[in-house]
């Protein structure tokens, strides 16, 4: 019995490492060894990186994450943010189609919960979200939305999911130019990305939101801006992961 039980430790624990080098080969130096730990106990890891060159996500990985990673260095955001959780494969082999469907669903965007830190209150973190157009095919699918987020106004986007494999790619776009409580221009059309990456590594599926903005930084107003964008990027991906 000492023996079966020695045998199921030394199981475990290679198994372990296995899992634990398959998760780092995704992820570079900027992901800690705490941080590491985080995702792989399956809670959800957010970061502000605020530059492009403090992202975590490894290349070569694919072709879905490098076009991600090439979208995000042509960007050269001012503020970024990355999301990250790590789930098993076992008892979610459905999750592409999960996540497909849900973020497919543009129209329920409306009423994700948002936090204010500013005056500590919840609100909607987009008030109503619609449909304009949509083409291609189940695989690579793009939609035309008009969404609306206070204090910015209505968001035109443009959204693409990609399948591809055992991987998907949600990728969306502004495609209007954005002001501040209408008092100022923001961000101008194209400068302000949101993207989530599906990916499987081995006994594991990999989520990866990020999203950043190039949006100048404003005397008085540079801390409330990059407030307002980086939580709700941190908002829309957290909720789409906690609602798989």
């Amino acid at each position: 019995m000492k023996n079966i039980a020695k045998k199921i430790i030394v199981l475990l624990f290679f198994s372990f490492i296995i899992s634990s080098f398959s998760i780092a080969e995704s992820f570079n130096s900027h992901l800690s060894e705490d941080e590491r730990k985080t995702i792989y106990s399956g809670n959800i890891l957010i970061k502000k990186i605020n530059y492009f060159k403090n992202v975590c996500l490894e290349t070569g990985i694919n072709t879905l994450s490098d076009d991600l990673l090439s979208y995000y260095k042509d960007l050269k955001p001012k503020y970024l943010a990355e999301v990250i959780q790590v789930r098993p494969y076992k008892g979610n082999e459905d999750l592409p189609e999960r996540m497909n469907a849900l973020l497919s669903n543009i129209s329920d965007y409306a009423g994700i919960p948002y936090w204010s830190e500013r005056v500590q209150e919840y609100f909607d973190l987009y008030s109503s979200a619609k449909i304009v157009s949509e083409t291609g095919t189940y695989d690579n699918k793009e939609y035309l939305a008009d969404i609306e987020m206070s204090p910015f106004g209505t968001l035109k986007q443009k959204i693409n999911i990609t399948i591809k494999d055992d991987t998907l790619l949600y990728d969306s776009i502004n495609l209007n130019k954005l002001r501040y409580f209408d008092s100022f221009d923001c961000v101008y059309p194209e400068k302000m990305k949101m993207s989530i990456l599906l990916l499987r590594d081995g006994e594991n599926w990999i989520l990866y939101g990020i999203g950043g903005v190039n949006a100048p930084r404003i005397p008085f107003f540079t801390e409330r801006i990059d407030t307002s964008f980086i939580n709700r990027i941190k908002t829309f991906c957290n909720y789409i992961f906690t609602q798989l």
